[in-house]
């Protein structure tokens, strides 16, 4: 006997839909991107909004119709994930799209039972699909997990590069947390450049060290029209990626990094198995940090998903301007923000370097106000530090308030921002610095020795 459930649920009345509707979930970043490459043109499908995670402040706006294309003149809403149920029921949503990055394979999974228990497919995008090829050399600087030092290689990557007589361009991973529109292709060349851009602190925290450093950074939100903008200035493209996502644009040489720290995060979230499994080079960085069999976890973990990428040894000193002056002072620490909150770090390089300095630790904690307190609640491992966030004007009072509040002698900031630039703050700030430092043999100038020199026998337009 022929069952009533025999025809998928999701079919058309005599077809009379053509357009397959999806819903795409990110945290304003790769979602958009997916979209640009993927979507934005395709008639046979509608995207009926996306979703917000992560990031506070990004539900409630819209992708605007300028960048959505002339299938989207009105744009498509952004909603937030906790509606995910809703959104796939009125919407009608024939398939869910996630699309953001450093999340547990459970938590995935999870998303993914909710798309499907609303008889929704679930779908994640590969990067044939969404990877951009480029003209010039691509050196590609990945993570398995936030906060694994992807910067610090990044920048002595492209220091390395321009000390060879190479014009470097840097692709940062986006964040549009600002007029989408206006933030269609950014370049970034002084700290005036991040003015004018009106840039929060979490975009400086990855800016502003490139631009010290004399790299040339590009970001945005369509990085079909970003990529050709930064090869007319460059010999190469540095990608510096965020959070563990793999690369937007198709690399020669895929640099990743691996936390001696979390020797047993390699192939816990997604998409950082992904990217050990695609690394071309494994950095293990902080090997001055973390302990000996730490190390080796590390390494043995990550040759269970990569048997053929040779391994690099890197360090990450850090060092404490003026360090005397805090011992025996009460301290208040500021860690970079995505580190500490979905980076899984319950503290990091300030706290560290002020407790060797023989610091009072401060815990901003004890009185944080209503909405610094949620986002303790909302990462209940973070420790007795004060994570820098300041996505919007709100927030960065927020964290003025909390600096002001507490009783400590000095500040301690270990994000790679210059806080006093962009906060009045009264007490005395003292900043932790940290860098990439070789630390064995290969070494990652050697490697990018080789990769200058296999780009120069590639010749024509594909020369470095």
């Amino acid at each position: 006997m022929a069952s009533h459930r025999s025809k998928p649920i999701a079919s058309d009345t005599a077809g009379q839909r053509q357009r397959r509707r999806l819903l795409i979930l990110g945290a304003a970043g790769r979602d958009f991107h997916n979209f640009n490459v993927v979507y934005r043109d395709n008639p046979a499908v509608e995207v009926v909004a996306f979703t917000a995670a992560q990031i506070p402040g990004i539900a409630g706006r819209r992708y605007p119709g300028s960048l959505a294309g002339p299938l989207y003149a009105e744009g498509i809403p952004i909603a937030d994930e906790a509606a995910l149920e809703t959104l796939c029921h009125d919407g009608a949503i024939d398939e869910v799209v996630f699309a953001y990055s450093d999340v547990s394979h459970e938590q995935v999974m999870h998303l993914a039972s909710r798309a499907l228990a609303c008889g929704a497919d679930f779908t994640l995008l590969g990067p044939k699909s969404t990877m951009l090829r480029a003209e010039k050399p691509v050196i590609a600087v990945s993570a398995v997990r936030t906060g694994c030092g992807k910067s610090q290689v990044a920048r002595f990557v492209a220091g390395h590069l321009r000390k060879n007589g190479k014009r470097v361009a840097v692709l940062r991973h986006p964040m549009p947390y600002g007029d989408l529109a206006t933030e269609r292709v950014q370049r970034f060349a002084t700290r005036a450049d991040l003015d004018r851009a009106h840039c929060t602190i979490e975009e400086r925290e990855e800016y502003e060290p490139h631009l010290a450093a004399g790299n040339l950074v590009f970001a945005g939100t369509d990085y079909a029209a970003i990529l050709p903008a930064a090869e007319a200035e460059s010999d190469v493209i540095v990608w510096d990626g965020g959070n563990n996502d793999f690369p937007f644009v198709r690399p020669d040489l895929h640099l990743v990094i691996i936390d001696a720290l979390r020797p047993d995060q390699i192939a816990t979230h997604h998409p950082g198995e992904a990217v050990a499994r695609m690394a071309d080079i494994a950095i293990v960085n902080k090997v001055d940090a973390a302990a000996p069999g730490d190390v080796s976890r590390a390494i043995a973990n990550f040759r269970s998903v990569n048997r053929r990428a040779p391994i690099l040894r890197a360090a990450s000193p850090v060092r404490l301007e003026q360090s005397a002056l805090v011992t025996g002072k009460r301290v208040l620490v500021i860690e970079d923000g995505p580190t500490i909150t979905h980076g899984g770090m319950a503290y990091g390089a300030g706290y560290v370097a002020a407790k060797a300095a023989g610091a009072d630790i401060v815990d901003p904690r004890v009185a944080a106000a209503p909405a610094l307190a949620e986002i303790y609640r909302r990462y209940p491992h973070i420790g007795p530090v004060l994570p820098a966030i300041g996505y919007a004007a709100g927030q960065i009072a927020t964290l003025s308030a909390a600096i002001a509040a507490t009783s400590a002698d000095f500040v301690v900031c270990a994000t790679p921002v210059n806080l006093s630039h962009l906060l009045h703050i009264e007490k005395p700030i003292l900043r932790a610095r940290y860098e990439f430092a070789e630390a064995g043999t290969p070494t990652l100038a050697e490697t990018i020795e080789r990769f200058i020199e296999t780009a120069r026998r590639a010749g024509s337009h594909r020369s470095a």
